[in-house]
This record gives structure tokens, C-alpha cells and sequence, in this order.
């Protein structure tokens, strides 16, 4: 992803997928001409087919623009009504490119 391409989500709570296959949703503070970013209030979602998805608090993290497979805005008044410990899935499989 171009650096110039996340100019407009500085700020909004975001979610972030990586090439191995995980999930973050924090608050994008910034990033850099590589890519990399920085988000606050970051919290990792990770799926499983028994217990649902547990959120683990990161807090202030960075991601490497080199492992970023794909960035999307998170519509935050949607996501809040979402009961993740009811929600089943097999984790996300690595990217490959």
C-alpha cells in the first residue's frame, strides 16, 4: 500500500491484517514512506473455531509496512455492537503474494 493512501485514515480506528494471517484494529497515529505504522489503542483479535475471538490488548504498537497485506476503516458504531466471544472461526491463513 502507497504511504499516500493511508493520509486519510490518520486518526480513525482502523484494521489491520498482515501477511501471516493477523488481525489488529487500533487507531492509526502514522506512518512513514515505508509504510510502517503506528497504531494506539491497539488490540489483536484472535479467532478460534471453539472460544471465540480473544482480544488482546497491545496498546501503543507499530506494524512494519512490509507486512501489511490489507487496511480497511472500521466503522466504529458497527464494530461496538459486535459480540465477539459469540463469533466461531478458524484464524486467517498467511498472505502469500
Amino acid at each position: 500500500m502507497a504511504a499516500t493512501g493511508l493520509e486519510p485514515l490518520v486518526e480513525q480506528q482502523i484494521s489491520v491484517v498482515t501477511n501471516d494471517g493477523r488481525l489488529f484494529v487500533g487507531v492509526l497515529r502514522g506512518f512513514d514512506q515505508s509504510s510502517n505504522v503506528v497504531l494506539s489503542d491497539c488490540q489483536e483479535r484472535v479467532f478460534d473455531t471453539e472460544k471465540g475471538v480473544e482480544q488482546v490488548v497491545l496498546g501503543l504498537y507499530v506494524i512494519r509496512g512490509d507486512n501489511l497485506a490489507v487496511v480497511g476503516e472500521v466503522d466504529e458504531e458497527i464494530d461496538s455492537r459486535i459480540d465477539l466471544s459469540n463469533i466461531r472461526a478458524a484464524p486467517l491463513k498467511p498472505v502469500v503474494h
